[in-house]
């Protein structure tokens, strides 16, 4: 698949969550999510990419398509719940992509 065509699959998964905000978290494992609140949707995508990382290593490239697909659909159930768009961050990767990564790194404000 073209890297084009992830756009139009990560649209209709966004479209997807925003309308199982609210909805019954006996029926949507992505209602059960956002009832049990941000810092639980933020540990499972640590844990999908922590198993994405270990699947890089390990070099199994199916494991780590799967498990991509996991880190990309708990970002953006993140990003929902947190009132983040997906064209909130796109604008962010337009505003870095005429600065060089290392440039872009020194420009941060230290946390």
């Amino acid at each position: 698949m073209p890297t084009e065509e992830l756009g139009p699959v990560l649209d209709r998964l966004w479209r997807v969550i925003l309308s199982r905000q609210g909805g019954d978290p006996e029926s949507s494992y992505t209602a059960r999510l956002f009832a049990r609140g941000r810092a639980k949707i933020a540990q499972k995508l640590g844990e999908e990419a922590v198993e994405a990382v270990i699947e890089g290593v390990r070099g199994d490239s199916a494991a780590l398509i799967r498990e991509s697909a996991d880190v990309l659909y708990h970002l953006l159930v993140l990003w929902a719940d947190a009132g983040v768009s997906p064209e909130d961050v796109a604008a962010e990767l337009t505003r870095r992509e005429a600065a060089s990564g290392i440039d872009e790194k020194r420009a941060r404000k230290p946390r």
